[in-house]
């Protein structure tokens, strides 16, 4: 019988609910069979911990005396440029912004050492962040020039928005090059000397629900350790994508916008990361419940890796100038049984994302669940599926006449 989730609310709240991981009800379904497994399992819970580069802070830092005017001057943070163009008294702060004085690739591989990534980390950890700014002053916002020391503590408020994080698959990236080069997947070698992935696979929040039946606008997940909700779907959502039997993109598809309370978070969970040859990110914790309310979604959540398959791409020069670029496909279980076949060659392969702390990630939700600490959320608004016509756009570039 088809369960809501205010019924599986009330058995949360009674201490009767029965919560497993993503990886805990496989083996449960082999056990008991689909159909008493979700007859019994209300709560399956997913992760993912990886580096997210679209997404930042909102940060409120407060009026000063007498007032400045931070919209429409610059403001930097531990020497990391914030965008000032919001209000007086608000900021935004990218993951992957840099120090202006900060080298880039002008010797390379850059280093990239220290952003935005660090710098939200710095503060979730509760560190003193040196804030500075310019204004050009007004009647009401005299004050030209600011210097001071905040920390979480200090200011109003400090929300993290993320508009696209937890990428529902991803490439496997390779190089089929003569030299090495330096991406957003990492340093890859030339000759296919490696296979870079990026993925939490039977884990992962999205390929648990691949055509996003129970994952919606207002969805309570755990973020960066924290309590966050879904806001909407993220940027690039492209869920028009070729898929298995099983509904599983066996491309990059589904992304979330996701949304919290900066100051409810943990330092384990947004961890600054330098990414050499490219730049900054935030390695983002994520974790997902999936209530079973019938049979088709607990089937979704039993995937296993070894029917999740990506596509294998070549980073050294198609991927770059966005030419046909696909070389194969591989699936999980042989992405982490430590090597892969491209063209023939043996590649190992490496993840930047951790299976580990994903796994952590699921446990501590189903425990917070299981402790009645959190209950399940309603959508409000459907995440857009498959036959949605949403597809994402590439530039086109036209030219502009003087």
């Amino acid at each position: 019988m088809p369960k809501t989730i205010e019924q599986i609310n009330n058995r949360i709240r009674k201490g009767e609910a029965v919560v497993v991981t993503a990886e805990e009800i496989i083996d449960l379904v082999e056990e008991k069979g689909l159909e008493k497994a979700a007859q019994e399992v209300d709560v399956v819970t997913t992760g993912t911990f990886g580096p997210m580069c679209s997404s930042g802070a909102f940060l409120n830092v407060g009026h000063t005396q007498p007032r400045i005017k931070l919209g429409g001057g610059k403001v930097y943070l531990n020497d990391v440029p914030a965008y000032a163009g919001l209000a007086a008294a608000d900021v935004f702060l990218g993951a992957t912004a840099l120090p202006d004085d900060d080298p880039r690739n002008k010797v390379h591989p850059g280093e990239f050492n220290y952003g935005g990534g660090q710098v939200i980390e710095e503060l979730v950890a509760g560190e003193d962040i040196r804030l500075t700014a310019t204004a050009y002053g007004t009647d009401c916002y005299p004050r030209k020039r600011l210097e001071t020391l905040i920390n979480i503590a200090s200011i109003n408020e400090a929300i993290l928005f993320n508009v696209r994080n937890a990428y529902q698959n991803y490439n496997i990236a390779v190089n089929t090059s003569d030299k090495t080069i330096y991406t957003y997947m990492g340093v890859l070698k030339p000759g296919l000397g490696n296979a870079n992935y990026c993925s939490a696979g039977q884990l992962s929040p999205l390929l648990n629900d691949p055509l996003y039946k129970t994952i919606g606008v207002g969805t309570r997940i755990l973020l960066g350790g924290g309590i966050g909700y879904v806001a909407w779907h993220g940027t690039q959502h492209n869920p028009d994508v070729l898929r298995s039997e099983n509904g599983v993109p066996r491309r990059g598809a589904g992304t979330l916008a996701v949304i919290g309370d900066l100051k409810q978070m943990k330092p384990a969970w947004l961890r600054g990361t330098s990414m050499l040859g490219y730049g900054t990110t935030l390695t983002v914790g994520i974790a997902v419940p999936i209530p079973v309310l019938s049979e088709e979604v607990l089937r979704y959540a039993t995937v296993k890796d070894e029917d999740i398959f990506a596509a294998v791409v070549d980073y050294s020069g198609p991927y770059p100038q966005r030419r046909s670029d696909v070389l194969g496909e591989a699936s999980y279980t042989e992405l982490k049984s430590g090597t892969v076949r491209v063209q023939g060659k043996k590649v190992p392969t490496a993840s930047l994302s951790s299976y580990l702390k994903a796994t952590e990630l699921a446990t501590m939700l189903k425990e917070q669940i299981l402790a009645g600490d959190f209950l399940l959320t309603e959508p409000v608004a459907p995440i857009p599926g498959p036959e949605s016509g949403i597809k994402f756009k590439n530039l086109e570039e036209r030219s502009v006449e003087d």
